[in-house]
């Protein structure tokens, strides 16, 4: 399809695994990766928000993968200003805590440097391989548009130079009427994609759909329209299947959007059972056969 890759918000996801997507035979991690990068060109590893990656398992991944294979990396909590477990944070920079979630604030900048140094050089072997494609940083419900926010944003692409970051916001402020073009202008300014994200609505953290391009790359992001958004249970916080109407309204909108772009990445992150696979394949289909004959 040109520049629209279509995939799916993780390949391991335990429902994923008993829904039976998988063949019988496949039954490795190894072979699991091997037949997801048969089926789609892009994945998007979620883990790597509640774990820091290990250098390891990028070169596993590069390795297990077609050339033209691309990983899209979701940043750890930590950096992204989420409340992050203290047991996640590499041993050695462990602090002594009674909390239960500690922030990038309670540590020293030391520290700060060495997670953020750690946490990109981890990701090194699937960059040399030319399978890294962006790094989403998927900011807090509290994260609201403010000069101290673009710093951060900022601070945060200049740190991940040469990868590539997009930034997905949580906060209405970002994207309401009022701060709409605003926030627009600056990423453009600066080059740094925004995520796109079809998601329920009327939530505190809720954004619009806002369909727009603010660099060569697009991403597109399928959350699902769970009426259960605020559960604790994440499967039925994404636990929406999408119908074939449905995804018939966005092939044309996903088209436009990839018009204006090098490359656009279509995520389908409704991941419980085999949702998000069979979604992924059934967009991948209608854009097809939507595409004008030459």
């Amino acid at each position: 399809m040109g520049n629209i890759l279509v995939g799916t918000a993780s390949w391991t996801d335990k429902t994923l695994l008993e829904s039976g997507w998988y063949p019988g035979d496949v039954d490795t991690p190894e072979k699991r990766l091997r037949y997801y990068a048969e089926k789609f060109p892009v994945v998007e590893v979620d883990s790597t928000y509640y774990t820091p990656p290990t250098e390891r398992n990028s070169s596993l991944w590069a390795s297990r993968t077609p050339e033209n294979f691309t990983f899209n990396i979701k940043a750890f909590s930590l950096l992204t200003l989420h409340p992050t477990r203290p047991g996640a944070l590499y041993k050695d920079l462990r602090i002594e805590t009674d909390k239960t979630n500690i922030y990038l604030k309670d540590l020293a900048s030391t520290a700060v440097d060495a997670v953020w140094e750690r946490f990109l050089g981890a990701l090194e072997p699937l960059y040399d391989a030319g399978k890294l494609g962006v790094l989403l940083f998927q900011f807090p419900p509290w994260f609201s548009i403010s000069r101290q926010n673009k710093e951060y944003i900022l601070r945060a692409k200049e740190r991940c130079t040469p990868y590539q970051i997009c930034v997905e916001f949580r906060n209405f402020s970002w994207l309401s009427d009022r701060n709409r073009e605003e926030t627009l202008d600056f990423l453009r300014s600066y080059a740094v994609p925004l995520s796109c994200v079809d998601m329920p609505q009327g939530y505190r953290s809720s954004v619009p759909p806002v369909l727009a391009t603010t660099a060569d790359l697009a991403v597109l992001r399928f959350h699902g329209h769970s009426d259960k958004w605020t559960s604790h249970n994440i499967y039925e916080r994404f636990g929406y299947h999408y119908s074939e109407a449905e995804l018939h309204e966005w092939a044309p909108k996903v088209r436009q959007l990839a018009d204006e772009v090098r490359t656009t990445h279509v995520i389908m992150n409704n991941c419980y059972r085999n949702y998000a696979q069979t979604n992924a394949e059934q967009l991948t289909q209608i854009l097809h056969a939507a595409r004008p004959r030459p």
